[in-house]
């Protein structure tokens, strides 16, 4: 087992397009989060009918499910990221699709898992009116779990695209 976590974090090493890819998407995150914390506190915007920036302070998970939750979700987010760099060259040998919606998945875990450390809660501002307010990291979480799961579930179209 220790020997297969060695050869993960190698393989990790001498990749330097994923890490940074993964700070790029801290570093996005971290920004909008910091404008919305500068500018939104005490305002809302409507950018759209269909699109606000609104301030929120998220102690819980997607959907806002275990509200004042913190720690737990701090603990749950350090075992998956944990989970996801240990078998990282396992995972990616499914391909391309499953190691950048691994790359989207670290990097909006890690821009949420920042906030809660920091502050407590997760800074969400993206209202648009039909669904809970969210963040750049919320959105890269998602679109890395969709790649995931359609290279999983759909392997063979995943190739035909990686051929191309």
């Amino acid at each position: 087992m220790r020997k297969l976590t060695c050869q993960a974090w190698d393989w990790l090493k001498t990749h330097p397009s994923i890490w940074v890819t993964i700070l790029a998407l801290l570093a996005v995150d971290r920004l909008t989060k910091r404008l919305t914390l500068q500018f939104l506190t005490d305002k809302d915007y409507i950018v759209a009918p269909f699109l606000h920036l609104r301030y929120v302070q998220n102690t819980g998970a997607a959907f806002g499910i275990m509200q004042g939750g913190n720690l737990i979700l701090i603990v749950i987010t350090l075992l998956i990221v944990g989970y996801l760099l240990k078998s990282w060259k396992e995972l990616c040998a499914y391909g391309p699709w499953v190691q950048w919606g691994l790359v989207l998945i670290l990097g909006g875990a890690l821009g949420n898992l920042y906030d809660r450390i920091t502050l407590g809660f997760v800074v969400d501002f993206v209202d648009l009116q039909v669904w809970p307010v969210f963040n750049a990291a919320d959105s890269f979480i998602t679109v890395g779990g969709c790649m995931l799961a359609g290279a999983l579930f759909f392997p063979k179209r995943a190739a035909k695209q990686e051929e191309k």
